[in-house]
């Protein structure tokens, strides 16, 4: 089975599967990368690491509150018990986020471009934006190049354009932007959901040509090699909000592919 779509699966959305989706698109754009990079520059996958506090609830038998001993006789003093609590271990929990780094080997491993394919909580009020928007804003201070890839409808946009700005793009689904450090500029992607996702040109050093990736072929050999045809339940409304045009149009590109053999 191919995708019946031509750009970004809506499905993949689900909470259950992106993650999968996520690591295995990584691991396929370094896998693009390696020989447009070659020999001076390599790619390589990092994590970012946050950390979160999590609890869980625990509820516990009948604890008795004993007063201390009296120095003295006392009478009529009872003993009183506490009322009932709800207990909660509390621990930290350690988040990992993969994501690519372009370096030059040559010159101490400087990082001269890094990859984000963003997250539900990269774009969720919390400690999981606030740690990616703390990277990026240290990447750029540090002279380093920044490609990031939306795919995801849901949650608060990261590109760096006010709203108005976006107004400008036009209609777009999802979007790829590319923060180069020189000259400064912000370089933007639109990908309407119809549509195949865009070729991209990923900057390297300043005194180096751009690379090209095409982001659908990338896509669809993730898609195409992942369990995604068995475990995308095509029977069901897409994840998410979808106009209802746009929803017909997904039930029709998917009625299309049913009829056509493989």
């Amino acid at each position: 089975m191919i995708c019946p779509f031509p750009g970004m699966d809506p499905y993949l959305e689900r909470p259950a599967i992106f993650p999968d989706f996520h690591d295995a698109l990584i691991y396929n754009l370094r896998v693009a990368l390696q020989p447009l990079l070659r020999p001076k520059y390599v790619a390589m996958s990092q994590d970012r690491l946050y950390v979160v506090d999590a609890e869980r609830a625990r509820f516990p038998d009948v604890s008795v509150i004993r007063s201390p001993r009296p120095s003295g006789p006392l009478k009529n003093v009872g003993v009183i018990e506490a009322d009932v609590p709800a207990v909660f271990d509390i621990w930290q929990e350690e988040v990992r986020q993969p994501y690519l780094t372009i370096v030059e080997p040559a010159a101490d491993n400087r990082v001269v471009t890094a990859m984000e394919v963003l997250s539900p909580s990269n774009k969720q009020s919390g400690p999981g934006r606030d740690s990616y928007l703390e990277k990026r804003e240290e990447l750029w201070n540090s002279g380093v190049n920044l490609v990031e890839i939306d795919l995801l409808r849901a949650g608060l946009p990261t590109v760096r354009l006010s709203d108005k700005k976006r107004s400008q793009l036009g209609v777009w689904t999802y979007l790829v932007a590319v923060t180069r450090c020189q000259p400064p500029r912000l370089e933007v992607y639109p990908a309407p959901l119809r549509e195949r996702l865009p070729r991209i040109a990923v900057p390297l050093g300043s005194e180096d040509q751009d690379v090209v990736l095409d982001m659908q072929t990338i896509f669809t050999r993730c898609w195409a090699e992942g369990p995604y045809p068995e475990i995308l339940l095509y029977g069901n409304p897409p994840p998410g909000m979808l106009t209802p045009d746009d929803a017909k149009w997904c039930q029709d590109r998917l009625q299309q592919a049913h009829k056509t053999p493989d």
